[in-house]
């Protein structure tokens, strides 16, 4: 089935110097029982700059938010968005991905959605500039 929503989480660990995308995949994989990881995929900074990850295949079912793995993108943006704010530089990398899923798929900006709008959680996070990232996919 082809996505046609994009839902946007944070990792609710903290970006810093070592790469935490491996981790997740990890504890995904290991503890939750999953295939893969859960995220279609994700933001990290790497070294001095932020990167976009790949996760699952795009053509492939997330393990992000029940009840819509099978309709939309699952995208990590890896950090604590609750506790800091989201770099600029982050976010220009999450604008960047969900153009691209948004142009490839024909999502419009309005399924463009929280964790939270789904799921009891405040994910991506109380922080997170969400007006700032609708705004910037118009």
């Amino acid at each position: 089935m082809m996505p046609t929503f994009i839902i946007i989480h944070h990792s609710l660990t903290k970006d810093g110097a070592t790469v935490s995308w491996n981790a997740i995949r990890k504890y995904h994989i290991e503890t939750k029982g999953w295939a893969a990881i859960g995220y279609n995929a994700g933001i990290e900074l790497v070294g001095d700059s932020y990167e976009i990850l790949l996760g699952r295949m795009p053509d492939e079912p997330g393990a992000h938010t029940v009840n819509m793995n099978s309709r939309s993108v699952g995208i990590c943006v890896v950090g604590n968005y609750d506790v800091d704010e989201l770099p600029l530089k982050a976010l220009e990398k999450l604008v960047e991905v969900c153009r691209y899923f948004m142009r490839t798929y024909g999502i419009p900006v309005a399924n463009v959605r929280r964790h939270s709008d789904y799921a009891q959680k405040s994910c991506p996070g109380g922080k997170f500039p969400w007006d700032r990232l609708i705004e910037a996919l118009r």
